[in-house]
């Protein structure tokens, strides 16, 4: 463990258990979702019954090449990190870049926080 490792910081992991990871989920998220979008990215969520929200990502070739896919799913799990307390609970939430957008973290966290209560407020998630 580095020095700059604290107890904070190791609870704002982003764990397996905050993932979407399983094609079962996906696709539910897919057949009962509803989505939320603007020029950064597109949210597609539903309720999952757990005590805290999950991220997926769904990041194509069409974003662009290996290096700018792997940017995109960099910032969109660190802004889903860093708030997640400003994030609904009990929701399932894939997250994809909207097509050519750039990926840029300030953006990426206002558009994740903004969309991901505009989605709980249309399926009922209580907002944080």
């Amino acid at each position: 463990m580095s020095p700059t490792d604290d107890s904070a910081s190791r609870g704002q992991r982003f764990r397996p258990a905050d993932r979407v990871r399983r094609r079962a989920d996906f696709d539910r998220v897919y057949q009962q979702s509803a989505y939320a979008a603007d020029d950064t990215l597109v949210v597609r969520g539903c309720l999952n019954g757990l005590a805290h929200s999950r991220l997926g990502l769904a990041v194509s070739r069409q974003v662009g090449s290996a290096v700018v896919r792997n940017r995109w799913k960099r910032l969109v799990r660190e802004a889903f990190r860093r708030h997640r307390g400003d994030v609904p609970t009990g929701l399932d939430l894939v997250v994809r870049p909207r097509r050519g957008a750039t990926p840029v973290l300030a953006r990426v966290d206002d558009s994740l926080i903004r969309l991901t209560r505009k989605l709980a407020r249309r399926l009922g998630a209580p907002l944080p």
